[in-house]
């Protein structure tokens, strides 16, 4: 009796464990937001589910243990018809669920169809970035090249390497290409992952909500430098970044000192 009550005490205290490792903490992005949105409803679903069967699992093991004359289970059409429905209920929650997160903006961006699928765009178009769509987001170009990443701000003609830097709590649109292979950009605490092809422009969209600074690695093998390339992305208030991108913009303009 004391070890059942034991084992009870350990099993309700792996689960408030679980739920308390599960539980939301302040997200840095709307795509963090959402992705760990969903993950934790299936998990609040997944999670008594599991511990259903196990508990059926385990009380038939103990109560048929010493059976010599096993019985087989006879047709049950009601049983058959209620673990179904149930089933199907379970799987259109998990698809609306997953489909409420998909068609979210920040999650699925809608592409320009003249600027991705085809890989056709020449070297002249993909270095010149007036022919990209216009959006009310703050714009950064991220171009991968074998191994780094090349940072372009057209509205202010600034250009760093591994080094974004994008304003908290404002619309930003990432304009994803590559120069040779294809690579890959993830930000994880963003929730930001997204390959980058080249010969066309991916759409990237997100609201970073928390300032600091953040690991951004490529996750498409493309050859031997493939674990050296990273970059850092710097989120800050948008008045340190118009001072940042004013700061940088006078650097390129004036030339090198060469006396």
């Amino acid at each position: 009796m004391g070890s059942r009550r034991r084992y009870r005490r350990h099993a309700l205290t792996a689960v408030a464990g679980l739920v308390t490792l599960s539980s939301s903490v302040a997200a840095q992005s709307e795509n963090r937001d959402l992705i760990d949105g969903l993950e934790y409803q299936l998990l609040y679903v997944a999670l008594p589910l599991t511990l259903f069967v196990l508990m059926i699992l385990v009380y038939a093991a103990v109560k048929f243990y010493d059976n010599d004359d096993p019985k087989p289970t006879a047709e049950d059409p009601a049983l058959e018809i209620t673990w179904t429905a149930a089933t199907a209920i379970i799987l259109l929650f998990v698809g609306i669920a997953g489909y409420s997160v998909l068609v979210s903006p920040y999650i699925s961006p809608s592409q320009p169809a003249d600027l991705t699928g085809d890989g056709d765009i020449t070297d002249e178009e993909l270095d010149s970035l007036e022919d990209l769509p216009e959006t009310d987001d703050e714009e950064v170009v991220v171009r991968g090249y074998q191994w780094g990443w090349e940072v372009t701000y057209p509205d202010a003609n600034v250009t760093t390497r591994d080094e974004i830097v994008i304003p908290a709590d404002e619309d930003v649109t990432m304009w994803l290409t590559a120069d040779d292979v294809i690579h890959a950009l993830f930000v994880q605490e963003l929730g930001i992952k997204q390959d980058a092809f080249p010969g066309e422009f991916t759409r990237v969209r997100t609201v970073a909500y928390e300032t600091g600074q953040y690991n951004a690695v490529c996750t498409e093998f493309c050859g031997a430098g493939h674990s050296r390339m990273d970059a850092t992305v710097h989120v800050v208030d948008p008045d340190t970044y118009e001072e940042w991108l004013e700061e940088h913009e006078d650097e390129q303009a004036t030339p090198p000192d060469l006396s």
